[in-house]
């Protein structure tokens, strides 16, 4: 066995007097040339028990002394940290979340990852910069010298990802600690860095323990999976039995709260349906109907960006080119692309957040674009946005009360103030949070939580269009499904029309009625959305649905 995690306990002091306990008791092992999956949602434990192994935590972590990490026979929560260091990137080596708050900005990527080589393996200036470039060829990126003297944020997502992964196996480890390496990137660059990931596994016959929220995801790539939940493993067995017969109510609840790729049901499983024994609602739901008249409709909508290209030249970049569409009232617009693609600047287009170079967007009969600022005043509470991150969309200084009641005020929603008062509480309880949470501050919720207020502060302005800008796209699968379905509640109760956008096609599948593909800029495809699913016909909507997870064969048939 290469690694052995027994009775973990961590404990993180929160105050003089307060303690929260984070990982419960956790076991597992990491066999040689073997996956080991880590599974929970956020807050689960299972980031802290992985950093445990390279003692990577907080200075206020409390890790009980009677817990074990073996390796070669050797506790590494008792050793000398020299000892630690020597092992941190030579034997054991971590891939975070986030390539940008883990790579040096102001140091070149060939540099970072020769600085690792000269570290631990004692070559050259030289020869570290030739083998950096190596690393990054190996793990498939293309004109890895250019890469390599480039600085990370001239890279992009996936780009970034290689070279964290390129850096941490220079020294061939032999465990790698993945840590959500693919969250928030495309379908397409996260079947990229899986197949890396699997690739250099086999080549350097080394061990990977990699986390996630998403059990379709690792489904994929696992040979164990250890599913956790609230500190505390619920469920650990060889991937094929564990995604055959799921033993845990939590374990069943991961594997079905995922949007599938085959059906549209009339709401998504929740985590509460399983845990309390509840049975979802069944059945497809039923198509929305359509109508001839639209309330939303762009024609050939374009936008160019100018961008500086040196001391005096300038270079032109078409980020929205002659896009096109119609969407009726009460319908949802699904589009969908990869990073780049200029589905979020078609979003801004919209809503005039961004203004366009040619094209219209008639809001009702009238063009919007034609509009004068004082115009357009009357239409901006008429259309809203539900951002991508509800930790930077909501003031951290306002408590909910004053993020709810100020854009109403300012709307001149509601007669007084205790009238708007009373509606934000209403709000709250329309998406599903506690009126006690008027009182509190956004650093006080949970990541879903808070994009519940986001939604709440959205419907605060009594929007027709709302356009959700990957606004499920960051949280756990589990929290996702009860946003959707609020999401889709909202829309039945209001009679919305939405714009939504992501890069997911299993989740702009399940939402939409109809959907746009879009790539560098242009929609490559239209039409109704079980299609353009179905049937597409362009080899890039083929290439988004090939890159989807798939469940294994043994998936529970009701998932």
């Amino acid at each position: 066995m290469l690694i052995s995690v027994r009775d973990l306990r961590v404990s993180f002091r929160l105050g003089p007097h307060q303690i929260a306990e984070a990982v419960r008791g956790v076991s597992f092992d990491v066999a040689e040339n073997s996956t080991v999956a880590l599974v929970g949602e956020s807050g689960s434990g299972k980031s802290v028990s992985a950093m445990s192994i390279v003692r990577l935590l907080p200075a206020n972590a409390i890790v009980d002394p009677s817990s074990e990490i073996v390796y070669q026979g050797r506790n590494l929560l008792a050793e000398p940290l020299a000892r630690l260091r020597a092992l941190r990137g030579s034997a054991i080596s971590v891939v975070f979340q986030e390539p940008m708050s883990s790579l040096n900005p102001v140091v070149a990527v060939g540099a970072q990852i020769a600085e690792v080589l000269r570290l631990h393996l004692r070559m050259t200036r030289r020869q570290a910069l030739a083998r950096a470039v190596e690393l990054l060829a190996e793990t498939g990126i293309a004109e890895p010298a250019q890469r390599a003297a480039a600085y990370p944020h001239e890279l992009s997502g996936g780009q970034q990802q290689r070279a964290m992964i390129a850096m941490a196996i220079a020294c061939r480890p032999r465990l790698l600690i993945a840590d959500e390496p693919t969250t928030a990137l495309d379908v397409t660059v996260q079947r990229q860095i899986l197949d890396v990931l699997a690739k250099l596994r086999e080549t350097y016959r080394m061990s990977l323990l990699f986390i996630s929220h998403d059990l379709a995801l690792v489904g994929e790539i696992a040979d164990q999976v250890v599913v956790m939940r609230e500190g505390k493993v619920r469920e650990s067995a060889p991937a094929a039995a564990l995604f055959g017969a799921p033993r845990d109510a939590y374990t069943r609840a991961l594997l079905a709260c995922r949007p599938r790729f085959d059906a549209r049901p009339r709401r998504l499983p929740v985590l509460d349906d399983f845990i309390d024994g509840r049975i979802a609602q069944g059945g497809e739901r039923p198509a929305r109907p359509a109508s001839t008249e639209p309330l939303l409709e762009a024609v050939n909508l374009s936008k160019d960006f100018e961008l500086r290209a040196g001391l005096f030249a300038r270079r032109r970049i078409e980020a929205v080119k002659n896009v096109s569409f119609r969407l009726a009232r009460g319908r949802t617009l699904g589009v969908v692309g990869e990073s780049g693609s200029g589905k979020t600047t078609l979003g801004l287009l919209l809503m005039r957040l961004v203004d366009a170079t040619a094209g219209k967007v008639c809001f009702d009969g009238d063009d919007l674009l034609a509009l004068s600022e004082r115009q357009l005043a009357a239409y901006r509470r008429r259309i809203q946005v539900i951002f991508q991150n509800p930790y930077a969309s909501l003031n951290p200084r306002f408590t909910v009360g004053r993020i709810l009641v100020e854009p109403m005020a300012i709307h001149g929603i509601g007669a007084h103030d205790d009238e708007r008062f009373e509606r934000a509480i209403a709000l709250l309880d329309q998406v599903g949070l506690p009126r006690d949470a008027i009182h509190r501050y956004p650093h006080e919720f949970s990541g879903g939580q808070r994009q519940r207020l986001a939604i709440a502060r959205c419907l605060a302005m009594r929007p027709e269009v709302v356009i959700c800008d990957e606004s499920v796209s960051a949280l756990d699968v589990s929290i996702q499904a009860t946003v959707l379905n609020l999401l889709l509640d909202l829309q039945e109760e209001f009679d919305l029309t939405y714009v939504f956008i992501s890069h997911d096609l299993a989740v702009v599948k399940y939402m939409s009625d109809e959907i746009i593909v879009m790539r560098d800029g242009q929609v490559v495809e239209y039409g109704p959305a079980d299609t353009v699913c179905e049937a597409p016909v362009h080899a890039y909507t083929r290439n988004l649905i090939a890159a989807l997870p798939r469940m294994p064969a043994g998936r529970l048939a009701q998932a």
